[in-house]
Parts: structure tokens; C-alpha cells; sequence
């Protein structure tokens, strides 16, 4: 899903700066793509979300390395070395067991962020790297929790209420227990995640499209659509994603490598992989990237909004379609496997 949609743009701009942007039709934005499912209701299985949402993870870490390795200027090594020791320094934290999200924070932000950025190397990757940091694992186990839980719900029943709108000093300090071991009981990963999302779905996400989305049109918009920055990138994301992700899925099928999850059909699949071709956001981002000529910059976004909008359009109606026909799933069906 990567691959070939590069190597679609490269064969349409083998020359010139147009061809620094092979780039750009690499990734898929996930919230995008997870929307138009959404858009569908219950009707989609779950398991075609957790495809298509690994499937975008992946594009996207694969964009942010391509940013980082080949759209990057100068390299400070000694901003580098930085980076590495505050990274280390956040590895043990997780190691030893510190859980405070603002250490991460302060220590992410602060130190590997702040030294990427002056190294010369796009800070994105740091925001990756950051984030494989941050402790996923619990506290407390399930069983304890539980138990512990009980108990201190107990206690509370038991208590005396004191028949005001303060609670008593037992009180208070059982449900101060309470909410220190409902936080040992989620990682800090899981913390912070539903804390970010309001403000990355509705205030960073929308920027950041308003910021990057604009299109000027000087020559022309069907001049502009087909120009060979355009169809590289337009054919790149809507019939490379889609020929890549197939092409290969099948191919692990065809040799019983892998099966289609249950509730999942090759319709499903070939709609996902449809999806797949919605770029927007990280594609915007890596064409400013690319280019240094507005003009072709232009271009690029101007393919990338009519790819994303012909994926969005065509991989609703294949999906919308298998949901409605609820074919039997394909694919060989071996439990070890």
C-alpha cells in the first residue's frame, strides 16, 4: 500500500523536482478513513476497522520515516546525540515503572521534540518515538482490581454519612483509594488518549486540514487535475493503494498464509483497501515537504482532495454493498493458523 503508489508517481514524474513527491501518495489519514466507516454504522464489522486502522498506523509511521529520512535538509548530529539521550532517559523511566503522563510530557516535549526540531530532522518522527515510550501496560491486574474494589465500596456502604453536602473524612479518604487504584488499574497511554482526543478531532485536526487544504488555481483546474504532479498523486492514491493492499492481501490468501477475519468478506476488504486512497492530512503535509514551487504544490493538493474525495465516495459504496448483501465470508478457515 506504500510501494506501489510511490512507484505509480515516479513512472508519471521520473525527473525534476516533480519527482521529489513520490512521497506524498504513500500514507493514509486515519481519521478520515475510520469516519467513512463510521458513516456506515454497526452494519461494518469491527474486524475491518482494526484492518483498516493498522493499516493506516502503519502508512502513516511509514510517511513520517520517509519525511525524516528524505525530506530533511541538514542533519545536526549533535541535536541527534540530544534526542537519543532524552529518549533513553524516557525508555527507563518506562522501564522502571514511572506512570506520571506530565514526565513524559515535560521530558517529550522539552527534550526529544525540541531536539529534533533543531536538528534538522522533521519533528514529527519525535512525536512517533515519544509516544512508543509512554508505559502501556498496568498497575494492578484485573483480579485485584476487582477484589480491592469490592472492598472499598464495602467500607464506603459501612460508613456513617454524616446527612450534609460534605462527606466524612473516611469517606473522603476510601474514595481518594478508590481513584488512586482506578488509575493504577489504566496505563498511562489510555489516559492521556481519550484527554487528546477532543482536542486533536476538533480544534488540531480541522486547522491543520483549513492551514494545509487551500488550492490555488491559476492554469485552469482541468490543466492543473492533469498535469503529471496531479495524476501522479491521484492515481497514486486511488488505484495504487488499492492495486497494492489487494494484490498483496490475495496473494497471502491464495497461499493459506493468512484468512480473512470472521465477519469479513473480499468485498469488505476491497472497500477498505479503497479507503486506504484517502490521504488527505498527511498527504498535505508531506507535499509541502516535497516542493519549494508553489505551483506544484498546488497541483499535489489538488490531487490529493480529488483522490480523497473518489476514494471516500467509491469505498463507501463498495463497503455500503457488502454490508447489504452479507456474503459469507471467503477465504480458507484454519483455526491454527
Amino acid at each position: 500500500g506504500m510501494a506501489v503508489p510511490a512507484l505509480i508517481y515516479l513512472f508519471l514524474n521520473p525527473a525534476g523536482e516533480a519527482s521529489a513527491g513520490w512521497g506524498v501518495p504513500m500514507a493514509t489519514d486515519i481519521a478520515f478513513a475510520l469516519g467513512v466507516l463510521y458513516l456506515l454504522g454497526d452494519r461494518v464489522p469491527m474486524t475491518l476497522k482494526v484492518f483498516l486502522t493498522a493499516l493506516a498506523i502503519a502508512d502513516d509511521i511509514g510517511a513520517v520515516l520517509v519525511i525524516a529520512v528524505f525530506y530533511t535538509s541538514e542533519i545536526d548530529t549533535n541535536s541527534l546525540l540530544q534526542a537519543a539521550f532524552y529518549l533513553g532517559i524516557l525508555l527507563v523511566a518506562n522501564r522502571i515503572g514511572v506512570r506520571s503522563t506530565a514526565f513524559y510530557a515535560f521530558i517529550g516535549i522539552g527534550g526529544v521534540w525540541l531536539a529534533f526540531l533543531l536538528s534538522g530532522v522533521h519533528a514529527t518522527i519525535a512525536a512517533v518515538l515519544i509516544a512508543f515510550t509512554i508505559p502501556a501496560t498496568v498497575k494492578v491486574k484485573e483480579d485485584y482490581y476487582t477484589d480491592k474494589m469490592d472492598e472499598l465500596l464495602t467500607k464506603f456502604k459501612e460508613e456513617e454519612p454524616n446527612r450534609v453536602t460534605l462527606v466524612t473524612d473516611n469517606q473522603l479518604h476510601i474514595i481518594e483509594d478508590i481513584r488512586d487504584l482506578s488509575k493504577k488499574a489504566l496505563t498511562p497511554l489510555q489516559r492521556l488518549e481519550p484527554g487528546m482526543h477532543p482536542l486533536v478531532s476538533y480544534l488540531i485536526m480541522p486547522v491543520f486540514a483549513l492551514a494545509n487544504a487551500g488550492v490555488k488555481v491559476e492554469d485552469g483546474i482541468v490543466s492543473q487535475l492533469t498535469s503529471p504532479v496531479s495524476l501522479g498523486v491521484i492515481l497514486g492514491l486511488l488505484i495504487g493503494k488499492f492495486a497494492g493492499i489487494m494484490l498483496f492481501v490475495t496473494g497471502l490468501l491464495k497461499l493459506g498464509w493468512v484468512r480473512l477475519p470472521d465477519g469479513m468478506n473480499r468485498m469488505h476488504l476491497a472497500g477498505g483497501a479503497m479507503l486506504a486512497g484517502i490521504g488527505f492530512t498527511m498527504a498535505l503535509f508531506s507535499s509541502e515537504l516535497a516542493f519549494t514551487d508553489e505551483r506544484l504544490i498546488a497541483q499535489a493538493r489538488l490531487g490529493i482532495l480529488a483522490a480523497s474525495l473518489a476514494a471516500s465516495l467509491i469505498g463507501y459504496a463498495i463497503i455500503h454493498r457488502a454490508c447489504r448483501t452479507g456474503a459469507i465470508p471467503e477465504g480458507p478457515r484454519n483455526p491454527e493458523r
